[in-house]
């Protein structure tokens, strides 16, 4: 920060007032981990089981799956990019704590972090518009929202405001308030003009777009006028604060019901969404201005948990291009834990326009889950062809069964192909079965893990030395390797016994490769959780994710061995899990102490800060885990 340091006991005050697990909860969806403490999945790496985990009673979070952990502070500072100064700010602002600024007084404007005076630009903004919708100019604007069938009460809740067709109304009332030609040219809500900064939104109906915490991020601003020579649509452009392909409208409002009821409807305009909303169903959101893609699926899988329960349903519009859109949302639907559908209208009607005609109990119907999306993507593949024919039936299974052998979950893909054999009218079910399966056997011996592959995984075990501490010549029986080998053991043979906690473990935490290659497998079969439930059907799943015959063979030597104790109980297990987890934590910190004694030479305070912190949490850890044993982890 320019000016001045904030003071240390305001710094301790804003930590003390707002609840870690408060501010979490506002990006993940949070349940009990057991022991006092909640666990999620980690909104810093990809993940399938949650293996971030959140201890209200300490304020502190960590993630053990990619190492990052830290306070309240810590984790606003990582999840939206801010400042130590700026993260002090934003919890001082929701506790209502006012702010002592050293060597300078109290807060002047030129000492703020710049995503603050960004954010705090845009609400002032969203202020002007909203009230500028009661002007006599804007009667244009509350005709078209009346015409839809919004109020003035929705337009209230939804924030929706108007921008006045002159050229600098807003920049003229930013520069009045303080902001710099410079910060609003930065913030996206001025641009450029001849003379000097002018509005970037000119006349038009305008929808604040908020970031999950509720700060308004951007706005979208619909043409009102026929000699408004720009697109229907105008959306902020990327600036520090706003990335549309990391934003979804709505989702400040819609994220709790989303986290309760495990469900999200995935609508394509702004007018969708309030329509959706008003109508009763307070899931709905809205891309803004770009297809629906993996950043997307990352915000609600947060807030979905992943859970077997969980939906999502797209709604596009019944035209051509609508068709296009749920083909390329198909794309990403691996990526999804969730069960994905999809919803047309009667007579190609968006949800909007449908409440319109046929009142809130029509859109609450369209948004149940009826049609899965697999099922629309590979109808539209098959409506290509003359099933008629042998050769249309065989050229429609060439390009669908592909599709089909994209799901990694092998009882569903079991499942759709027997639909897709009679979407095409081949008798024999067994033919279309047998032809999915080798493609996809395929794939996986290739090294493909299909479309929603890990980003980061084991070496593959071919790999000479495969990166174990041992050295080239790899001894699995090596005492160094003894407690993950018995770990796997009992996660492949008793799961019940280890389960839930041996899925908030992360790959790292095997140190040796093909160690490391077993425990992706169970994860990518759905974890011990399953086992514990089907153990027959989830040593198949375990078989099947193992992306090579020596993985597979592992998995199968290590479901046969035998246990290394006569008495395999519930104390025993948790031996194995601390073991395994304070080796981990351990070298960590023994990571973090070089990475402190580095930066304590002469290093950036503030990175040191962090990692001093990180360390804390490490050893506090490390040390609850020597001292409780199980009831730690």
């Amino acid at each position: 920060m320019a000016g001045g340091r904030i003071n240390d006991e305001d710094v301790k005050a804003v930590r003390d007032a707002v609840p870690i697990d408060a501010v979490v909860s506002e990006y993940l969806q949070l349940r009990n981990a057991g022991g006092g403490n909640l666990k999620g999945l980690c909104p810093f790496h990809d993940e399938k089981s949650p293996s971030f985990q959140v201890s209200p009673s300490k304020g502190l979070f960590h993630c053990f799956g990619c190492q990052e952990g830290g306070d309240t502070l810590t984790f606003l500072m990582k999840v939206d990019h801010l400042t130590f100064a700026e993260a002090v700010e934003r919890l001082a602002a929701k506790a209502g704590i006012t702010l002592r600024y050293e060597e300078g007084g109290y807060n002047p404007s030129h000492q703020r972090g710049e995503r603050i005076r960004l954010i705090e630009a845009h609400k002032v903004a969203a202020e002007f518009y909203a009230a500028q919708l009661e002007s006599p100019e804007a009667e244009i604007g509350r005709k078209f929202l009346a015409e839809r069938g919004f109020d003035q009460a929705a337009a209230a809740h939804f924030g929706v405001g108007y921008s006045p067709a002159g050229w600098d109304h807003l920049t003229r009332f930013l520069r009045g308030k303080g902001f710099t030609d410079k910060e609003l040219i930065l913030s996206g809500l001025s641009q450029d003009g001849r003379r000097g900064p002018i509005d970037r939104f000119r006349g038009r109906l305008m929808w604040p777009i908020r970031d999950i915490g509720g700060e308004v991020v951007g706005f979208g601003a619909r043409k009102l006028r026929d000699d408004d020579n720009g697109p229907k649509y105008l959306n902020t452009p990327e600036t520090p604060i706003y990335k549309k392909s990391q934003v979804l409208y709505g989702i400040d409002l819609a994220k709790k019901e989303i986290a309760k009821s495990s469900r999200a409807v995935v609508v394509e305009g702004y007018t969708d969404v309030m329509a959706c909303h008003l109508a009763g169903v307070p899931t709905a959101i809205a891309t803004c201005g770009t297809a629906f893609g993996g950043e997307h699926i990352k915000i609600l899988r947060r807030l979905l948990m992943d859970n077997g329960s969980a939906r999502v349903i797209f709604t596009f519009d019944g035209d051509a291009a609508g068709q296009k859109a749920a083909l390329r949302a198909f794309e990403d639907d691996q990526k999804f834990a969730a069960e994905t559908y999809i919803a047309i209208a009667p007579d190609g009607m968006d949800p909007c326009e449908l409440r319109l005609a046929q009142g809130d109990a029509a859109v609450a119907d369209l948004v149940e889950p009826r049609t899965p999306l697999f099922e629309f993507a590979l109808r539209q593949i098959v409506a290509r062809y003359d099933l008629e024919t042998p050769a249309g039936r065989a050229a429609a299974l060439d390009e669908a069964a592909p599709v089909v052998a994209r799901i990694k979950n092998s009882g569903a893909q079991h499942e759709v192909a027997v639909q897709l054999a009679g979407m095409l009218g081949i008798l024999d079910t067994q033919f279309v079965v047998k032809r999915v399966a080798q493609l996809a056997r395929w794939a996986r011996e290739r090294g493909g893990k299909g479309p929603a592959a890990p980003q980061r995984g084991p070496q593959p075990m071919s790999a000479p030395a495969a990166a174990a501490p041992s050295g080239p010549a790899l001894n699995l029986r090596n005492p160094v390797y003894a407690t993950e080998r018995e770990l796997l053991k009992l996660a492949l043979q008793r799961p019940e016994l280890v389960s839930p906690a041996f899925d908030a473990y992360g790959i790292d935490e095997f140190t040796a490769a093909p160690y490391a290659a077993v425990r992706q497998a169970i994860l990518e079969a759905g974890g011990v959780e399953l086992g514990a439930q089907d153990p027959q059907e989830y040593l198949v799943r375990v078989r099947d994710a193992a992306p090579d015959d020596t993985v597979r063979a592992m998995v199968t030597e290590l479901a046969v061995e035998a246990i290394m104790r006569r008495t395999v109980d519930e104390a025993y297990a948790g031996e194995q899990l601390v073991t395994v987890r304070l080796r981990a934590v351990d070298r960590r910190v023994r990571d973090v102490q070089g990475t402190f004694t580095r930066l304590a030479a002469g290093g950036d305070p503030q990175q040191l800060a962090a990692v001093q912190n990180e360390l804390w949490v490490l050893q506090q850890y490390g040390r609850a885990l020597r001292e409780r044993g199980a009831a730690a982890l």
